[in-house]
């Protein structure tokens, strides 16, 4: 029996309010993809605001975008669409899987000879050099994708992070404030892309500020359960010993770093905070849960490169599965209590 053959209660269930947040991981943002069509299949799951970084940013736009159209239906449909259009660009990319790895059947990059010369390139040439005129096949995939003009009209609150390059601090822009050039820089890491600019200021990848950010979802949503879908590897089973594993692990601690930091900021302030009313109910009240999987980890750092069909749908198959094993497991629980105890995350700083 597949996932979407999963019997639903016979029973009507009361509308539980969510928000939630959605990590970035390039084409591994294909998991969350998975994790929010099974989600939407949920008539009473209501989504309150999400904050999205990079790949997940892109997923947030999107499904926010298809909501307004048709609902969660049109949503489903604008995601599909999304990476159908990914897809597709990565038939005429030069950054292929070589005949190694199919033969060993690894949905790695490692052994791509456009993958292993960008890298090269990477790290002796900048994006400037390279790509003077900023192209990036993205743009052109959000413009079919999303209706920027009536994003804020929306009613479900979109909070998508940049990084400043001057400050070094994360930037979250808002529905009606959303472009291509806000989610490009959202997802724009410095040594492939140039930096956006947007309102005269340079951005990259939100990523290096927040990934993604919380508070915004406390402060300014009326959910009180937010679901954190985390596609970043928290850990590696092996130590990295080629240039490219050392930088790749690196960047992916990086990247983890924000959010760590941040959700053991909310389980200090959950402790302190006032639970009478305000915001100070909100941060007391704050119900937590994730959904997240220790398969990616398996498929390396560049696989997060390859857009191939066949990879994009087994990673969406992967969310799904792992969005039925969460409401499995604690869908009874939305709307009562944490599934994910933070104040753990006290005794590990």
């Amino acid at each position: 029996m597949s996932t979407s053959d999963v019997p639903r209660s016979e029973t009507a269930r009361e509308t539980v309010l969510v928000d939630l947040a959605l990590q970035g991981g390039g084409s591994h943002g294909a998991f969350t993809w998975g994790i929010l069509d099974r989600l939407l299949e949920e008539p009473w799951l209501k989504v309150e605001a999400i904050s999205g970084t990079s790949a997940g940013a892109m997923n947030a736009a999107v499904m926010v975008s298809g909501f307004m159209q048709d609902g969660a239906q049109g949503a489903r449909k604008a995601l599909d669409s999304y990476w159908e259009l990914v897809a597709e660009s990565s038939r005429f990319s030069p950054i292929q899987r070589s005949m190694f790895d199919r033969m060993m059947n690894r949905w790695t990059l490692d052994t791509s000879p456009g993958y292993l010369m960008m890298d090269l390139m990477s790290r002796v040439l900048s994006p400037y050099d390279l790509n003077p005129f900023g192209h990036n096949p993205i743009r052109a995939f959000l413009q079919k994708s999303i209706d920027f003009a009536h994003l804020g009209e929306a009613s479900i609150k979109l909070f998508i992070t940049a990084t400043n390059v001057h400050t070094g601090r994360g930037r979250i822009f808002r529905n009606a404030e959303i472009t291509p050039d806000v989610l490009l820089a959202s997802a724009c890491l410095p040594t492939m892309f140039q930096a956006i600019e947007v309102d005269g200021e340079p951005y990259w990848d939100g990523g290096y500020a927040g990934n993604p950010t919380i508070s915004p979802l406390v402060r300014e949503s009326e959910a009180l359960d937010v679901i954190l879908v985390q596609i970043n590897p928290r850990e590696r089973r092996e130590t990295p010993r080629t240039a490219s594993e050392i930088l790749n692990r690196v960047n992916e601690i990086s990247f983890n770093a924000p959010l760590m930091k941040e959700l053991r900021m909310i389980a200090l302030l959950r402790q302190a905070a006032d639970p009478g009313t305000g915001e100070g109910r909100r941060w007391a009240e704050m119900r937590t849960h994730r959904i997240l999987t220790d398969k990616l980890s398996d498929f390396g750092a560049s696989s997060k490169l390859n857009a191939e069909a066949s990879f994009l749908h087994m990673l969406k198959a992967e969310g799904r599965i792992a969005a039925q094993e969460f409401l499995t497991a604690h869908g009874e629980d939305l709307g009562k209590r944490s599934t994910a105890d933070l104040d753990i995350l006290l005794a590990e700083c």
